[in-house]
C-alpha cells in the first residue's frame, strides 16, 4: 500500500517542477524580449539561422509555412511541417523535386 502513496508523492513532486520550470522559462523569455526591446532591437522576434546566423524569412509552400534562410537560403521546418508536405506528395515526388531536383520520387511509387 505505501507503494502507491510512495508513487503518488513522486507524481506530485514531478508535476511541481515541471510547472515550476515552465514558469522559470516565461520568465526568462520575457526578460529575453523586454531587453532586446530596451536595446532598440525592431526585429527582436526574428528568427536567426541555426547554420549561419541569418535571418529567417517565412514563406508559404502549398499552404505550408516553411522558414527559408535569406544568407545561405537553407530551409528550416517546424514541427509538423514535413509531415504535411509529404502528404501532399504526388507519385511523381512534386514537392521533393522543387527542393531537391533529380530526386524525382521514383523511389517507392509502386506502393502507392
Amino acid at each position: 500500500m505505501s507503494e502507491v502513496f510512495d508513487e503518488r508523492r513522486r507524481a506530485l513532486e514531478e508535476d511541481y517542477f515541471r510547472r515550476k520550470d515552465k514558469e522559470s522559462l516565461e520568465r526568462l523569455r520575457a526578460a529575453l524580449k523586454a531587453e532586446a526591446e530596451a536595446r532598440g532591437e525592431a526585429s527582436a522576434h526574428e528568427m536567426r539561422c541555426p547554420r549561419c546566423n541569418g535571418t529567417l524569412k517565412e514563406e508559404s509552400f502549398d499552404e505550408v509555412h516553411i522558414d527559408r534562410c535569406d544568407n545561405c537560403h537553407g530551409i528550416w521546418l517546424d514541427a509538423g511541417e514535413l509531415e504535411q508536405l509529404s502528404r501532399q506528395e504526388t507519385p511523381r515526388g512534386r514537392w521533393m523535386s522543387i527542393f531537391w531536383p533529380g530526386s524525382g520520387g521514383s523511389r517507392g511509387d509502386e506502393n502507392r
